[in-house]
């Protein structure tokens, strides 16, 4: 089995990030610095350039690099092969997925995978949906879990689940809207929206312009990078109003936290998809892994 503290040196090296890596391996971010020091008096060479909060590879950590992508390749083959002998699935997933569906769709269906599979090593990256499809191209990630409009020729996608962006806002005594607020009456409230790059923001962008209005046109109080921040946001600011998956609801609805809002003649549908690398076939983990979530999806939406 490869030295963790390669797993750990590969981490760093793909966010440039002790932070990153650490939240990536579930370890602190002190044992991260240690295992880096140890593989460094063990070659003896220094693998990072330090420069204030910012770290870059040296030399000797590329050429480390490049032989440690080699090394886990080689484990994650004779892994599968040697499983293989039994119908096995085992070895290393490593998984992306979008900020929704990392939150709100996998968290309750990882475990029973991890029942099924007990030999298949899981990791999950967060990202936009952007960021996951560069990690793919990066050859970082098996398989991906996104939303929104944009495609690379270079991916695979098939979809995996329906979704639907609502508008809310704080609740009010009232309650919600009795009618459908007109679309430009909505669009005058300060807006919350997602971080560029996110599928989030693409679809709500895409349908806006579809009826000639542009972003830059409104009024937005601020982009998070996460749902929970624009939720929470939300219910400290009466005024302003927000475009959230209707997954990511659940809670906040049921407290009466927050109430949505219909907005006249703006119907919001997205779609879940899952991407690989176009024309490589899937790992075998990765294979197990999308059949699987799908065969959950199926027995969930029958329910």
């Amino acid at each position: 089995m490869p030295d963790f503290r390669l797993r750990v040196f590969q981490a760093v090296a793909r966010h440039l990030s002790f932070t990153r890596a650490a939240q990536e391996l579930y370890i602190t971010q002190p044992a991260i610095t240690k295992h880096i020091r140890e593989l460094e008096r063990t070659y003896g060479q220094r693998l990072f350039e330090r420069r204030g909060n910012r770290i870059s590879l040296t030399e000797a950590g590329a050429l480390l690099l490049r032989h440690a992508d080699e090394v886990e390749q080689l484990h994650q083959h004779l892994t599968e092969q040697l499983h293989n002998l039994h119908g096995e699935a085992a070895g290393r997933l490593r998984l992306g997925a979008s900020t929704t569906i990392s939150q709100y769709v996998l968290p309750a269906i990882l475990p029973g995978f991890q029942q099924r599979y007990p030999q298949v090593e899981l990791t999950l990256l967060n990202g936009n949906s952007e960021q996951i499809a560069e990690a793919l191209l990066a050859g970082q990630l098996d398989l991906g879990f996104v939303e929104g409009r944009s495609k690379s020729r270079d991916l695979h996608y098939e979809p995996l689940l329906d979704d639907e962006l609502i508008a809310v806002r704080q609740a009010t005594p009232a309650g919600p809207p009795a009618q459908p607020l007109p679309l430009a009456e909505a669009l005058a409230h300060p807006l919350v929206l997602r971080e560029r790059g996110s599928g989030t923001l693409e679809v709500l962008e895409f349908a806006l312009r579809e009826r000639g209005i542009r972003l830059a046109s409104l009024s937005v109080a601020f982009y998070f990078d996460n749902t929970e921040a624009i939720k929470t946001y939300l219910e400290a600011a009466p005024q302003a109003l927000g475009f959230v998956s209707r997954r990511a609801l659940t809670r906040e609805l049921a407290a009466g936290l927050l109430e949505e809002v219909p907005i006249a003649g703006l119907q919001l549908q997205r779609q879940f998809e899952s991407l690989w690398i176009q024309g490589q076939p899937l790992p075998r983990p990765a294979e197990r892994f999308l059949r699987y979530i799908q065969q959950v999806i199926t027995l969930g939406n029958n329910a």
